[in-house]
């Protein structure tokens, strides 16, 4: 059965952004995909300091929930970010752990279906969804979409439960990715085999 991470990067465990994560959770189950909701908590979240150590090891010097996932990855077929909006922008801690786990992660992403998730009360939802989908179009992840850019409103779970045309967006999302994933799955009995990339140009602008 194929499994999908989702990471709640809201400091409000069952916030409005765990609403929508769980709706889409709810929806894969639907559709005999198995998912897992990770929390990253209201500590914070250390950046990456450029150490160059995971590329040696594999793993983050910062031992936390980075390591965690990077762990357990070969076992996600698709991974769904979920975030609230601050400034235009998603939480600082997501964005410290997703830094930290693609860059030690070095081409293991490749093949993954990919979504983001954003919750706001009211504006720039489409620039933060913008930001973390940036994580997946350079990590060779196949992004998967919706009726409509994946975004919930409201200031409570209450209202964006209230919210029909988000969470209706969510479930298409989720429908959309457990589909993919079956598609995937049924090419690889049938012999389709994963891309073979070419081996990376660094093109340096200064020289």
């Amino acid at each position: 059965m194929s499994k999908v991470l989702l990471i709640n990067g809201s400091p409000n465990e069952r916030g409005c952004t765990y609403t929508a994560l769980n709706e889409i959770a709810e929806t894969l189950s639907k559709n005999n995909v198995e998912s897992e909701i990770l929390y990253l908590g209201k500590k914070p979240v250390a950046g990456c300091i450029a150490c160059g150590k995971c590329a040696r090891t594999g793993r983050c010097v910062f031992n936390d929930k980075v390591n965690e996932v990077l762990e357990k990855l070969d076992e996600y077929d698709g991974i769904v970010v979920g975030s609230p909006v601050y400034y235009a922008g998603p939480s600082g801690q997501l964005c410290a752990f997703l830094d930290r786990l693609f860059y030690c992660s070095e081409g293991r992403m490749a093949g993954k279906l990919a979504a983001s998730v954003v919750s706001c009360r009211r504006g720039g939802a489409s620039a933060a969804f913008d930001r973390l989908n940036k994580y997946f179009g350079i990590s060779n992840m196949h992004i998967v979409g919706s009726q409509y850019w994946n975004q919930v409103h409201g200031f409570t779970p209450d209202d964006v439960r209230k919210d029909g045309e988000g969470l209706q967006t969510m479930r298409t999302l989720a429908q959309n990715m457990a589909w993919l994933l079956k598609g995937i799955e049924a090419g690889r009995e049938k012999g389709v085999e994963s891309p073979q990339y070419e081996e990376r140009i660094h093109t340096h602008f200064i020289n």
